[in-house]
């Protein structure tokens, strides 16, 4: 190496390393010494330390995104679990309310029933509904039971509330029953409050009285029992209420409009009368023929004819009410029409 006249001689590279090791050691013992008085280093640690804050943040932000998202999916995946197993949870207690419900109902009409039949004493037999078709033009239910649980046609159909109709039709499991607003019905009633003898027509959706005579004694509220004319029905079984009365097209006679006694659209079991099984169910009396004061005495003390007496009722063997004989009508009027045969079918 060649060195110029006048130029400090070059230091040697092994001669500077203990030199700088040595400096570096008094600058470190220096700023300890310092920072050990006078604490200065610990506050530009702070100062260093709020400087590099925004940087920390920025450098942590996508973990801790990474983390707010997937706890996120998290709670929402439970959320929704939590949510269906709950909406399950409601269905299973809606339904099994429901049954509840409809067991509590079916149980207070089966009370009801069997309350009736106890009441009255009546040899039925209760038999659940299979089928229902109720098309206006057709007004029937199919029963549960037949020929082999002694079901046969002809057999009047009850419910708590008074009849329903009679059975058509048996087979060895099932049975038909001919409602009472079926278009090919009509049963023979009476009014109960005096005994006035009248036909029940089904009219599909309901029941109507036809070709009531004007002199009739029939109004609005009375309640239509059965009168057992022709054996089919036992008498005294509620029928219907008269709600409505107006005159026919040709102004000579009564339409009546009826509330069934019965629910002919609701129920789940219905109650058969079994043959030759009817109470003696008491019937009201129609009100005897007005005595003549000029007429001479009857033997035994009485005045006037004595009334009829009471015979037996075709099915039941009840008594009676003697039948009112309207006066002639008006000329130029229709004649009032005869009574039905009381079969159950149409006149």
């Amino acid at each position: 190496m060649t060195s110029y006249a006048g130029s400090p001689p070059a230091a040697r590279p092994g001669e500077s390393g203990p030199l700088r090791l040595l400096a570096y050691l008094a600058l470190a013992v220096t700023l300890l010494v310092f920072d050990h008085r006078g604490g200065w280093l610990a506050r530009l640690r702070e100062q260093a330390t709020v400087l590099v804050q925004p940087l920390r943040a920025v450098a942590g932000l996508p973990g801790r995104l990474g983390g707010s998202l997937q706890d996120g999916l998290a709670s929402r995946a439970s959320l929704l679990e939590e949510n269906r197993r709950l909406r399950n949870d409601l269905l299973l207690a809606n339904a099994r309310l429901t049954r509840l419900r409809n067991a509590a109902v079916d149980n207070a009409q089966l009370r009801e029933l069997l309350g009736v039949a106890d009441r009255r004493g009546l040899d039925v037999q209760l038999v659940p509904i299979l089928d229902i078709d109720l098309a206006p033009s057709r007004q029937r239910l199919v029963l549960r039971a037949g020929s082999r649980q002694g079901v046969q046609a002809g057999q009047a159909v009850i419910d708590a509330g008074g009849l329903l109709g009679q059975v058509v039709a048996a087979t060895p499991t099932q049975s038909t029953v001919l409602l009472l607003t079926d278009p090919d019905h009509a049963v023979p009633v009476m009014v109960a409050r005096n005994g006035v003898r009248l036909i029940v027509y089904g009219r599909g959706d309901r029941l109507e009285l036809r070709d009531i005579p004007l002199n009739q004694d029939v109004q609005v509220g009375d309640q239509l029992v059965t009168s057992g004319l022709g054996g089919r029905f036992p008498p005294g079984f509620p029928v219907a209420t008269i709600a409505a009365l107006r005159p026919d097209d040709s102004q000579a006679f009564l339409v009546g409009e009826l509330a069934p006694a019965a629910k002919l659209d609701r129920g789940r079991d219905v109650l058969l009368l079994r043959p030759g099984a009817a109470p003696d169910l008491p019937l009201p009396a129609a009100p005897g023929p007005v005595a003549d004061p000029a007429a001479p005495a009857a033997p035994g003390g009485g005045t006037g004819s004595a009334p009829p007496a009471a015979g037996r009722g075709p099915a039941a063997g009840t008594s009676r009410p003697a039948s009112r004989t309207p006066p002639p009508p008006a000329p130029g009027t229709a004649p009032a029409p005869a009574a039905a045969s009381g079969t159950g079918g149409r006149p």
